[in-house]
């Protein structure tokens, strides 16, 4: 399939109700309007075909840009190919889970996330957090570098407040993710969440609401859910 098939099946599975939603979380046109589920469908059929996910990327077209992450090699993932990738993304699911997720899978990962944190973009920042809290939730603990993730749980805590409005979602994200799948970082990540407070983002005409952190954390924990991990960052 090639990417003008792909986009003729997508736009099948548009609907108008689906694109008004995502228009009103910042996707921007074009797109067709395609629930996630539905793209399953379409992924299971196709599985992975790297250069087909950078052609449907590459074509702007929201949905299609969703759907590309699902079917590529993150393991082919060239550090040209995520910043190209980080530099077109915005807002909505583009930054906040298909950039972090495929540049999770890649051996840059980590590397690109530390750049991408120091940003003045907040979107491209924003990338970068998320990129850590999908690293976080399917490496294994013993390969984490610990040090280094409490440090990184602090300058959350110092910096969040003053940051854009979407690198300080995704730095609250950060700090969760940190407490839920590390359990090593749960007392760090709870403590800072506790000094960070609430996080005041205006989300628009949506339903969307911040995560109270520490509320979150103590939740998880009282489900017995630290330290349990994702069997992938896609979904």
């Amino acid at each position: 399939m090639n990417a003008k098939e792909a986009l003729a099946e997508l736009e099948k599975l548009g609907n108008e109700s689906t694109r008004k939603t995502l228009l009103r979380h910042g996707a921007r046109e074009p797109l067709f309007g395609v629930k996630i589920g539905d793209m399953q469908k379409l992924r299971k059929q196709i599985k992975v075909d790297h250069q087909l996910a950078l052609d449907l990327f590459d074509s702007g077209n929201y949905d299609a840009m969703y759907f590309a992450h699902l079917i590529a090699d993150d393991a082919r993932m060239t550090k040209t190919h995520l910043r190209k990738w980080v530099k077109n993304a915005y807002g909505a699911s583009l930054a906040g889970t298909v950039v972090p997720a495929v540049a999770a899978g890649s051996p840059h990962g980590e590397a690109l996330a530390l750049e991408w944190i120091d940003a003045a973009n907040d979107t491209t920042a924003a990338a970068g957090w998320n990129t850590l809290s999908h690293i976080l939730s399917v490496t294994p603990e013993e390969e984490l570098d610990l040090p280094k993730l409490k440090k990184l749980i602090k300058r959350a805590e110092k910096e969040i407040h003053k940051a854009g409005k979407e690198a300080k979602y995704a730095m609250n994200g950060f700090v969760i993710a940190a407490g839920c799948f590390v359990t090593a970082l749960f007392d760090a990540a709870l403590k800072a969440a506790e000094k960070i407070g609430p996080v005041e983002i205006d989300h628009g005409d949506t339903a969307c609401k911040t995560p109270l952190a520490p509320e979150y954390l103590r939740k998880v924990e009282k489900m017995g859910r630290i330290g349990k991990k994702k069997k992938s960052a896609k979904c």
